[in-house]
C-alpha cells in the first residue's frame, strides 16, 4: 500500500525488514519476505538483531532493539518518515494493557499516529483499521504471509487479551476518544513551548520563571514533562503524581531553591527556570569507535571521524564524558571559555566533552576546544531521545491541501524544536 501510494506522488518506499534472530526460522522467513518485495519491485533491506539476548523481557529489549535498528538505518539513509503496521487490534492491547496498569489519560490514549523522536518521525497510518480488513487485502492481492508464533506464545500478556475480541474493540474506541483529547492537549503545549522554552546546544532547557504560573495547570504541567524527557533523557516520564508535586513546589516557590527528578535538577536562574542535567545520573563515560555515531547519555550525538588510510592504530580512542569541575578549570583557559563562563553553574560540571587521554577536544555547545590541526575530527551535538514539542502532521489527498503543499500539509505552523 505504502509502495503504490508513493508512487502515485512521483515517490519511493524502502521496506526494512528486522531479524531478531530469536527462532531457529527467523532469517528463512526474513529472506521469504525480501523475495516477496523483490517480486513486486520494492527496495528492501534485512536489519538483524545482534549481540546478547536477554533471558526475561525479551518482547522489551527485542522493542527496543526493533526501534535503534529501524531508526538508525533511516537516519544514515537521511530519511525522515518511517511507516509502522500497527492496526487497530494493536492499539486495542496496548490500550487494555495500560488500562490493567492503571494508566493516565494519555496512557489510555494508546500509540500516537504521529510521533517524533531524534531525527526521525514515527507515523502510524493504519490504527483504525482492523487486523482482518489487512488479511482480507492480503487474499485480494493473492499475497500469503508469516504469522509470528511468538504471537501465541501463553507467557506473553498480549496472548490473553487476544482471547477477549470484544473488550478489544471497546479499547480501542476509547482511545481514539482520548487520542484526540492529547492531540489538542499536544498542540497546545507545542504552542506554549514555541513561545517560552528556549533550548540550549549544551544540553539544558530555560524559560522566564512567571509563564509557568501564567499557563493553564495541565499546559504547565506537560510542558515541564516534556522538559524533563529532553533533558533527562529518559524513555518515559516520571508518574503523574509526582510531575503535579513538582508543579506544585515551583508555584509555591517561585525561587526554586532546587529540586530533582527524572535525572534532572530544577532550579531558579535569575529570572529563568533552568532544567538541566544532575550529576549523579550522568552516563559512564563512553568509548568511541571510528566513524560511529554513539548516543552518549541518552541525549548527544557524537562521531569520530578518520580516514582509515591515515588512521593510527596505536593512538588512543577518545572518550565521551561529562565535562567534571577539572574540565570547566581547563576550558577556561581556551577561548571558548568566554562562552563556557556565560553558561549556568549547575550545568557546567556536567557539560558532554570529549577527550583524548589528558587532552580536551571537545565540549557540547561550544565546539572544538583549542587548535584543530592535527587533531581527531569530533562531531558532538545535543540530540535528545524526543523533541521538546512534536509538529502535528497530516497527508492529505491532493484536492484537499492548499498549495503548494499538494503532498503534505502540516497540521499547524509549529515546527519541531
Amino acid at each position: 500500500m505504502a509502495h503504490r501510494w508513493a508512487g502515485a506522488y512521483g515517490g519511493l518506499v524502502t521496506a526494512l525488514i528486522v531479524d531478531h534472530g530469536l527462532r531457529s526460522e527467523s532469517g528463512a522467513e526474513a529472506r521469504e519476505v525480501a523475495a516477496w518485495l523483490t517480486q513486486r519491485g520494492i527496495r528492501h533491506h534485512i536489519l538483524i538483531w545482534q549481540g546478547h539476548k536477554p533471558p526475561t523481557a525479551i518482547q522489551a529489549a527485542a522493542r527496543e532493539a526493533r526501534y535503534a535498528l529501524l531508526a538508525g538505518w533511516c537516519r544514515e539513509a537521511g530519511v525522515l518518515h518511517l511507516l509502522l503496521g500497527h492496526h487497530r487490534d494493536d492499539q486495542a492491547e496496548t490500550v487494555a494493557l495500560r488500562a490493567a496498569r492503571r494508566s493516565g489519560p494519555d496512557g489510555l490514549a494508546g500509540m500516537a499516529a504521529v510521533r517524533e523522536i531524534a531525527g526521525l518521525r514515527l507515523l502510524r497510518p493504519l490504527l483504525s483499521v482492523p487486523k482482518e480488513r489487512l488479511l482480507a487485502t492480503l487474499r485480494a492481492a493473492g499475497q500469503a504471509w508469516i504469522d509470528d508464533p511468538s504471537n501465541r506464545a501463553p507467557r506473553f500478556a498480549r496472548t490473553h487479551l487476544r482471547q477477549r475480541p470484544p473488550a478489544a474493540v471497546d479499547a480501542a474506541g476509547r482511545a481514539e476518544v482520548n487520542a484526540e483529547a492529547r492531540a489538542a492537549l499536544d498542540r497546545r503545549t507545542a504552542a506554549w513551548l514555541a513561545a517560552s522554552a528556549r533550548i540550549d546546544p549544551a544540553g539544558f532547557v530555560t524559560w522566564p520563571r512567571d509563564t509557568l504560573a501564567e499557563a493553564p495547570p495541565e499546559i504547565a504541567r506537560r510542558a515541564l514533562q516534556q522538559a524533563l524527557a529532553v533533558v533527562g533523557g529518559q524513555e518515559y516520564p516520571p508518574r503523574r503524581a509526582r510531575q503535579g508535586r513538582l508543579l506544585e513546589a515551583l508555584l509555591a516557590a517561585p525561587a526554586c531553591p532546587g529540586r530533582t527528578l527524572a535525572g534532572c535538577r530544577i532550579l531558579a536562574w535569575g529570572d529563568d527556570l533552568l532544567i538541566c542535567r544532575e550529576p549523579a545520573a550522568i552516563a559512564p563515560p563512553l568509548r568511541l569507535t571510528p566513524n560511529v555515531w554513539h548516543h552518549w547519555d541518552q541525549r548527544f550525538a557524537v562521531r569520530w571521524a578518520v580516514r582509515w588510510q591515515a588512521c593510527d592504530d596505536a593512538a588512543p580512542q577518545p572518550i565521551v564524558r561529562a565535562l567534571g569541575e577539572g574540565g570547566w578549570r581547563e576550558c577556561r583557559g581556551h577561548a571558548a571559555g568566554g562562552a563556557l563562563r556565560g553558561l549556568p553553574p549547575a550545568v557546567r560540571a556536567g557539560l558532554a566533552s570529549v577527550w583524548r587521554d589528558e587532552q580536551l577536544l571537545a565540549v557540547a555547545g561550544l565546539g572544538p576546544i583549542g587548535p584543530t590541526r592535527g587533531r581527531p575530527a569530533i562531531t558532538l551535538r545535543f540530540r535528545p531521545r524526543r523533541p521538546l514539542a512534536g509538529a502535528p502532521f497530516g497527508a492529505l489527498p491532493p484536492s484537499s491541501a492548499p498549495a503548494p503543499y499538494q503532498r503534505i500539509a502540516r497540521g499547524d505552523t509549529f515546527a519541531s524544536i
